[in-house]
């Protein structure tokens, strides 16, 4: 199982859509930094995770809030915290960035 991790936004770079063409079933996806803007609700990127429900995703809430974009991420994200991310890094397989 793959921890994959995101730091740019879908909208000025293709590391997300990338990251998914090479997720399978039980893969997880991890937003950072720029890349939480891949949940925004009501977006082609949001539809892209609904799409992809094998696949589980979550963004660093301290990035999230960051942005002000705590109420406009898809319910189908799990935020998590720093500690989160360090404990799925150690349950995952490996780990691969997406920058």
């Amino acid at each position: 199982m793959i921890l994959h991790t995101v730091n740019k936004s879908p909208f000025s770079d293709s590391s997300f859509t990338d990251c998914l063409k090479f997720c399978r079933a039980g893969s997880s996806v991890l937003l950072i930094e720029d890349g939480v803007y891949a949940g925004k609700k009501a977006t082609h990127y949001s539809e892209l995770i609904e799409n992809h429900r094998d696949i589980t995703f979550y963004a660093l809430a301290v990035d999230v809030n960051a942005r002000g974009l705590k109420q406009d991420i898809s319910t189908n994200i799990t935020l998590i915290s720093d500690s989160e991310f360090v404990e799925l890094t150690v349950t995952h397989h490996s780990v691969q960035s997406w920058f």
